[in-house]
């Protein structure tokens, strides 16, 4: 629905989680922007709460909602970094309302994608599982190095995360792996090693690997290692706060606006 002032209002579902918090500083701080309102989980303690006292701003006057339809019915776009359950449901909502969309939660099975497409006929949607330039970049260097480099080079991808995180391997960890398979012209599910222990055997050449660790405050630490006889290239990041995700989130906002039904990248967002 349409906001009738200059400015985008931007809404937040999850809004007092983690994300949620940092979404609403980042808000607060991009020109072009403003906050509609926030929501959470249905009859959540918080609700009628300032989202700027919660973000620890200050009163800013703008509240959590207790219904996401009122929130989606006022926002010009919503940002969602929930869980893929709740995604499936506010996708819908996008789509009916015709509210933009921006989508970054992670371990979307087939149905909650088919909810995500569903909603990109109707109105335009980011989906990304990293919101950041940097692991942008890092998508974008993988991909090349592995159409540069054969299979005498083993790939690894390493990720680290928070000990909240509930999914693995990460959105972004699969992105990576999704990008060597792409550079190499391969489908990553026929290639990927995601379980490793006990007595394994030797290495199959050719495969993507991924390795999980978990725990303190990790905000996300992700490497793809290119390791051949007598040589190793690694390409890693390394995030120390969400607020880098939080601010891609926004920036991917604001591009929706104006633009045609469908499903976007952040790649498209940065013009890579």
């Amino acid at each position: 629905m349409a906001n009738t002032e200059q400015a985008l209002g931007i809404g937040i579902v999850g809004a007092t989680g983690r994300m949620g918090r940092a979404l609403v500083r980042a808000v607060s701080e991009a020109d072009g922007c403003t906050l509609a309102g926030g929501v959470d989980v249905p009859n959540h303690p918080d609700t009628g709460a300032d989202l700027g006292v919660l973000a620890g701003l200050g009163e800013i006057g703008i509240l959590l909602f207790d219904e996401a339809d009122a929130l989606f019915g006022k926002a010009d776009v919503v940002i969602d970094f929930t869980v893929p359950a709740v995604t499936e449901r506010y996708a819908t909502l996008a789509r009916d309302t015709g509210t933009a969309y921006v989508v970054g939660t992670t371990g979307l099975e087939a149905s909650h994608q088919q909810a995500i497409e569903a909603a990109a006929s109707k109105v335009p949607v980011v989906q990304a599982a990293n919101f950041s330039l940097g692991v942008n970049l890092a998508l974008a260097l993988t991909k090349q190095a592995a159409a540069t480099l054969n299979d005498d080079f083993d790939v690894e991808v390493v990720e680290m995360h928070h000990r909240h995180k509930i999914d693995a391997p990460s959105g972004t960890a699969l992105a990576l792996g999704q990008a060597a398979a792409d550079g190499r012209g391969v489908e990553l599910d026929a290639v990927s090693d995601r379980g490793r222990d006990g007595i394994t055997g030797e290495r199959t050449k050719g495969d993507i690997g991924f390795a999980v660790l978990r725990g303190g405050n990790v905000a996300g630490d992700h490497s793809v290692i290119f390791a051949a006889d007598d040589e190793r290239i690694e390409i890693t990041h390394k995030a120390t706060d969400r607020m880098i995700f939080a601010r891609g989130a926004v920036k991917a906002a604001l591009w929706t606006r104006d633009r045609q039904a469908g499903l976007y990248s952040m790649q498209d967002v940065l013009g890579f």
